[in-house]
Formats: C-alpha cells, structure tokens, sequence
C-alpha cells in the first residue's frame, strides 16, 4: 500500500490487487485497517473490489466522511479506470445495461433487465497488445462489479478475472487486470497509473 495524498480532510492510497478495502469475515487484514494505523481519523469513503488495484479515499473524522460520500452518492466524482481485455476493441462507446446480483451465484452480479439497478459504463480504447486492448473505463455509476460485468457481456473480458471470464482469460493474468488510476472529487484531482 502507498499513500498518494494526505492532509488533514483525506487521504488518497494506491490499494495493491489482493488486498480487502474492509476487513473481512475471516481476514482482518485490509486497506483501512492499514491506513487507521497512519491516520487513526481515516474512515473508508468507497471500496474496491479485493481483485481491483488503485485509488482509494478516506475521510479525516466522520464530518470529512459524510462529506465526501455524499459527493459520491450525488455523482460529484469522476473515476476512471485501465484495464487490459480480451479480444481487439476499437473507438470507444457507452454500455447502458442494468445490473443485479445474482443471488445463487454471489458475489457474482448479472445484467437484468427487469430488475436491474441503471448502470452505465463509458469506454474507449487506448491500444493493443496481442489479442488484448487497453480500455480506459469511466463508471457513471457505481455497482458491485460494474465494470466486469459490463466488458464481459460486450464480449471483452478483463484478464485475469476469476469470475466474470472464460477460462482461458481468467488464467492469462495472475491478477485482475484493473486499475483505478484517477479520482476527481472536490477540487482533487488524483492520478496513479497501473503497473501493467
């Protein structure tokens, strides 16, 4: 874990893949207990999944908390994520498909029409490797596994994705290849650039 920004309203970390936002049922090791023995104040304002690699804030004390999520919650904050896919994706386009958990088989989530909550991802490609892309991803809203979800059901994968990928492009990667590397929000502006 790396801090990329501290003051005294937040703190920004760089959360490494593998690593829990909040302690687990089992596993109390976790990215806020580590920053609450740095900064005692810090509270978890959003998560990431355990997979997903990047940006993660806290808020100094419940007010800065509040504050903070609220700006969440009221869509004041700009993500972006990078992500290596599966297959050959060009230009770059929206994914409005709404999405639910999918309750026999949780924590995965699936597309679902009738009861889905509205989810919308925008995209864009930024390159290629082989049988890859580099996909820049802007969540417009917030769901559990949005942006898996969401590539999966375009036919692009993300690699390294136990849950949401066929076999073969689970296997190609050690790791989820998904990287939250900018965060805007209250006059910040955040940038951590993935390592892959």
């Amino acid at each position: 874990m790396r801090i990329v920004h501290a003051d005294d309203r937040l703190v920004v970390i760089d959360k490494p893949a593998g690593l829990l936002s909040v302690p687990g049922r089992t596993e109390p090791d976790c990215a806020s207990a580590r920053v609450q023995a740095l900064y005692p104040d810090a509270l978890i304002v959003h998560r990431l999944d355990q997979a997903t690699s990047g940006l993660l804030l806290f808020g100094r004390g419940p007010q800065a908390q509040r504050e903070l999520s609220a700006d969440f919650a009221e869509r004041r904050v700009d993500k972006v994520y990078v992500a290596i896919v599966a297959g050959r994706l060009d230009g770059d386009g929206l994914i409005d498909l709404p999405l639910a958990a999918d309750w026999p088989n949780r924590p995965r989530q699936q597309v679902d029409a009738a009861h889905g909550k509205p989810s919308q991802t925008r995209w864009c490609a930024l390159g290629h490797g082989d049988g890859t892309t580099r996909v820049r991803l802007e969540p417009l809203t917030g769901r559990s596994h949005q942006l898996r979800v969401h590539m999966a059901t375009l036919g692009h994968a993300i690699l390294g994705d136990a849950l949401y990928a066929a076999p073969d492009i689970a296997a190609a990667s050690p790791r989820l290849l998904l990287h939250a590397s900018e965060l805007r929000i209250a006059g910040h502006h955040f940038l951590c650039p993935p390592e892959f």
